[in-house]
Parts: structure tokens; C-alpha cells; sequence
């Protein structure tokens, strides 16, 4: 999987009046927790992380963080979940969730699908019900995303969970039967939607 180094420095002080202050000098309030550690209130140079978001969107990353206090700690962790400014799309908060090397977690991961269904070329359409799978492994065995081909996928035919392999120490956890994308004729597709229709109406 990939991996980032990022500097970051402890926040003394918290509250929306810091946080301003600090999205003003071009910095992200952030927080880092986990297992066996007290939340740490942090912050990260804005353009650092944009650009290391950017750059590896749709994948999975690993964050290194170096924090600033007094002497440096290092954490390894997952962006959890972020924030962004409704108007201006900007982060305006992140969550990075602390891991250990020696234990497994739970992750979602992308999925990035590559081939052109044959079914396309005779009239169908893609439908895809899952963009990620959550799966299980150490953080050092974290796939970056998980590749599918459909390029097999006919008219009517459907992929599964079951039928997508991980590399060795993954484990998906979605359940084997449910769907992960489908083929269907464009006929089919025009008859749901008036059906959606006459129902809302």
C-alpha cells in the first residue's frame, strides 16, 4: 500500500476559535486516535495534505505522521473520515485512526474495475452496487485497491463478492453473495425506471 510521510504539530489549545486561526495560516485541525492511546489534537500544512490526498485518490494510504511535541512521535495511521467546507470544498477537518503493525483491522477498500464488459457491445449496460470492499488484514498488507476485470460479464451475468480474489492475509468481509455489479439489457433498465416512476407518483 502506499505511504505518506506527513509533519505534523500537537495543538495546546482547542475550539472553533484555534481552529480559524489555524485553517488561517494555511493549516487542517486534525485528531489522531486509537487503540491504547488518549485522542491527540494535531494539525497538518494544508497544501502537504492536498497534495498527498490528491495524488493517491481511490487508493488506500497509509499516513506516517511525525508530530511535533517536544520531541517528535511517530504514528502510523488511516485517514478515518475528513471534513470539507460546504462552500469552498476545502478540508477543514481530518480524522486519523492509529494502527499497529502487529494487529489486523478492518478497512474499506476501492475497488477499480478494468475491462470492457462484452455485454456493452450488444445493447446492455453496467451497473455497479459496490465501489468497496471492507476487508481484514494487517496494516502492512493493506491492498492499495482491489482490481476486478469484467470484461467476461455478458448480458445478465453478475460478479459477487465471492467471485473477486484478494491477495494472500486479506479476508474480505462483505457477504460472499451479494452483488457487486451486473450487465444488464437496456430494455430491462427503461422498464425499472417507469416502474420508479408510476410508484413515486
Amino acid at each position: 500500500m502506499k505511504q505518506v510521510a506527513l509533519a505534523a504539530q500537537k495543538r495546546e489549545k482547542v475550539g472553533k476559535e484555534v481552529s480559524k486561526k489555524l485553517r488561517k495560516q494555511g493549516k487542517i485541525p486534525a485528531i489522531i486516535y486509537g487503540p491504547g492511546i488518549d485522542p491527540l489534537p494535531i494539525a497538518v500544512n494544508f497544501n502537504e495534505f492536498e497534495r498527498a490526498y490528491n495524488r493517491y485518490k481511490g487508493e488506500t494510504v497509509l499516513y506516517l505522521l511525525e508530530v511535533a511535541n517536544g520531541e517528535t512521535q511517530k504514528y502510523q495511521c488511516i485517514l478515518k473520515e475528513f471534513q470539507r467546507d460546504p462552500v469552498t470544498d476545502r478540508f477543514i477537518h481530518l480524522d486519523f485512526y492509529a494502527v499497529s503493525a502487529e494487529n489486523v483491522l478492518e478497512i474499506e477498500v476501492p475497488i477499480e474495475f478494468v475491462g470492457r464488459p462484452v455485454g456493452l457491445t450488444k445493447g446492455g449496460i453496467l451497473e455497479v452496487f459496490l465501489h468497496e470492499l471492507t476487508v481484514e488484514c494487517l496494516p502492512t498488507a493493506i491492498p492499495d485497491k482491489i482490481v476486478v476485470d469484467i470484461s467476461h460479464l455478458d448480458l445478465g451475468d453478475s460478479l459477487h463478492v465471492r467471485d473477486i480474489k484478494v491477495p494472500e492475509g486479506v479476508k474480505i468481509k462483505d457477504r460472499p453473495e451479494e452483488t457487486v455489479c451486473t450487465v444488464v439489457a437496456e430494455e430491462e433498465e427503461k422498464v425499472e425506471g417507469a416502474e420508479e416512476t408510476t410508484t413515486t407518483e
